[in-house]
C-alpha cells in the first residue's frame, strides 16, 4: 500500500491544486514535499539487495493478462528519489514567476510526477506503457501553452517523434505478450522468454527507437534543442532533469534484460551512436550564442555518455549510469534555473549581451559556479564519480571508445566555463548594470542544488550502495543467457 500511496498521491495533489487556485503554487509544493516524505520513508525501510520490494500486484484487466503490478529495487529506488527530490525544486523555481492559468500548470506537473513514478516502478509491460504515454500528455500541454513564440511547431515535432517511437515499442510489447505462457505482460515472464536471435534482433530496434528518442541518442535527437529552448523553463527542467531518464531506465530494465541476444548483436552500433552524440553535442555547444541552447546541447553530450555506459553492460558502466542519471538531473536543473533567472532579469538569451554579473550578484555567481563545476565533473563534485565510472566502464569495453567518449569532459569544461566567464565575468554594461542578486525561493532552490552537488561528490557511496545489488543481479541474469 505504501507504493500505491506514492504513485497516486501526486494525482490527489493535482486535484487539490485545481480546487485551490488562489494558492496553487503553495498547494503543489506541499503535495510534492509530502510525496518526497513517502519516498524517504520507503528508502528508510528499503533493503539494498536485488529483490523487488513494496510490491503491489492487483488484478486490473485479468481477461487480457494485464495487472497493476509495481515494485521497487535498487535501480527503481534511485529513479524514485530523482523524481521526488527534483519535483519540489522545479515547483519552487516557479514561485517568483507569473504564469497564465497557474493552477493548470502546477496540476500538470504533479500529474506528470505520478506518471513518471509509474514508469520507474512498473513490473507489468502494459502498466509501463500506460505510464510512458501518460507522462507525454502533461509535458505536451506545458510546452504548447506556456512555451515561446515557436512553441506549437516545436511541440508538434516533439510529440510526433516521441509518439512514433512509442508505437514501435507497443508493437514489441504486444509481440512479447503473445509469446508468454498464458499471454501475460509480467516483466518476469518477458525475462523468461527464450526467443531466437533473429527475432530478438528486430525487437531490439522496436524498443530502442522509443528509448533513443526519449534520451535522446544521435540521430534521434533533433527534437531536443528546439523543445528545450522554446519550452518554459519549468518544462525544460522536467524534460532534462527527469523525463529523459525514462529512456535510459528503459534500456536497463526492459530492453537489454528482455532481449539479450538482440543486445549482443547490436550493442557495438548502439554504443557508437551514443559516442557520436557525445562528440556532436559538444561540438555544436561550442557554437551556441543562446545560453539555453548551449545547455541543451550540453545535455545531449552528457546523456550520450550515460547511455554508452549502459551498453558496456559491466558493473562500472552501469553503476556510473545509475548515479549519473541522478547527478545529471540535479546539475541540469541548476543550469537551466540559472539561465532562467538571467533571461528573466535581462530579457535576452544572447550570451554576448551579458557580462559582469558577478560584480553585483555574488550569491548567483557562487552558486552558478558550483553548478558549472558539477556539470564539468570536477573532483569532489557529484559529476566526477559518475563520469569516472562511466569512462572506466567504456574503457573496459573498448579503449578507443573510451578515448573518444572522454572528450566530453574536456569539451564540457571548455564551453561551460567559457559560458560562465562571458556571462558572469568581464565588465557591466547597460543591460546588466541593474541586475539583482538571487533571493527568496531562488536562493533556496540553488542552495539545495549546490548542497546535493557537494554532498554526493564528497560521499557518493550511499547512492552507489542502493543500486549495486540490483545492478549485479541484472548483469548476472543477462550474462547467463548470453553464455548459452
Amino acid at each position: 500500500m505504501n507504493l500505491l500511496i506514492l504513485l497516486f498521491f501526486p494525482l490527489v495533489g493535482s486535484i487539490a491544486v485545481l480546487l485551490n487556485r488562489n494558492y496553487a503554487k503553495q498547494t503543489a509544493l506541499i503535495s510534492s514535499i509530502i510525496t518526497l516524505g513517502f519516498a524517504v520513508s520507503m528508502l528508510c525501510n528499503f533493503e539494498a539487495d536485488a529483490s523487488k520490494q513494496f510490491v503491489v500486484d492487483l488484478a486490473w484487466m485479468p481477461q487480457f493478462g494485464i495487472s497493476f503490478k509495481a515494485g521497487i529495487d535498487g535501480i527503481s529506488m534511485l529513479m524514485v528519489l530523482l523524481t521526488t527530490v527534483l519535483t519540489p525544486l522545479i515547483i519552487l523555481s516557479g514561485f517568483n514567476r507569473t504564469f497564465k492559468h497557474t493552477s493548470a500548470l502546477f496540476a500538470l506537473i504533479l500529474f506528470m510526477q505520478s506518471a513518471l513514478l509509474v514508469v520507474f516502478t512498473a513490473l507489468d509491460a502494459f502498466l509501463f506503457y500506460v505510464g510512458w504515454e501518460a507522462a507525454l500528455i502533461p509535458i505536451y500541454f506545458i510546452c504548447a501553452i506556456w512555451g515561446g513564440a515557436d512553441r506549437i511547431k516545436v511541440t508538434y515535432k516533439f510529440f510526433i517523434y516521441t509518439f512514433a517511437g512509442s508505437l514501435f515499442m507497443l508493437l514489441g510489447i504486444i509481440y512479447l505478450h503473445l509469446q508468454t505462457p498464458g499471454n501475460t505482460y509480467d516483466l518476469q515472464a518477458f525475462y523468461a522468454l527464450n526467443l531466437d536471435s533473429s527475432t530478438q534482433a528486430w525487437l531490439f530496434w522496436c524498443f530502442f527507437a522509443a528509448f533513443a528518442v526519449k534520451i535522446p541518442i544521435f540521430p534521434f535527437h533533433t527534437w531536443q534543442p528546439d523543445t528545450y529552448t522554446e519550452s518554459p523553463t519549468i518544462g525544460t527542467m522536467l524534460l532534462g532533469g527527469i523525463m529523459l531518464k525514462m529512456g535510459i531506465y528503459g534500456l536497463v530494465r526492459w530492453l537489454i534484460p528482455v532481449l539479450p541476444l538482440g543486445f549482443a548483436e547490436w550493442k557495438e552500433l548502439a554504443l557508437i551512436l551514443c559516442i557520436i552524440g557525445v562528440v556532436y553535442g559538444s561540438i555544436i555547444a561550442f557554437t551556441q550564442k543562446d545560453i539555453k541552447r548551449l545547455i541543451a546541447y550540453s545535455s545531449i553530450a552528457h546523456v550520450g555518455l550515460i547511455a554508452a555506459g549502459v551498453f558496456t553492460w559491466n558493473l562500472q558502466g552501469l553503476q556510473g549510469a545509475m548515479i549519473q542519471m541522478l547527478n545529471h538531473g540535479i546539475n541540469v536543473i541548476g543550469l537551466f534555473f540559472v539561465a532562467d533567472i538571467i533571461i528573466n532579469r535581462l530579457n535576452t538569451r544572447e550570451i554576448a549581451l551579458m557580462g559582469g554579473i558577478a560584480k553585483i550578484a555574488p550569491k548567483l555567481s557562487i552558486t552558478f559556479l558550483i553548478v558549472v563545476l558539477g556539470a564539468v565533473a570536477l573532483p569532489l563534485t557529484n559529476g566526477f564519480i559518475g563520469e569516472f565510472l562511466l569512462l572506466n566502464g567504456v574503457f573496459q569495453f573498448n579503449i578507443w571508445a573510451a578515448a573518444i567518449a572522454g572528450l566530453t569532459i574536456i569539451f564540457s569544461a571548455v564551453y561551460l566555463l567559457r559560458m560562465y566567464k562571458n556571462v558572469m565575468q568581464g565588465t557591466l554594461n547597460e543591460l546588466t548594470g541593474s541586475f539583482k542578486d538571487i533571493h527568496g525561493s531562488e536562493l533556496v532552490v540553488l542552495g539545495v542544488v549546490c548542497a546535493l552537488i557537494i554532498v554526493i561528490g564528497v560521499y557518493p557511496q550511499p547512492i552507489l550502495h542502493i543500486s549495486e545489488a540490483a545492478v549485479n543481479g541484472l548483469i548476472g541474469e543477462v550474462n547467463s543467457k548470453l553464455a548459452f
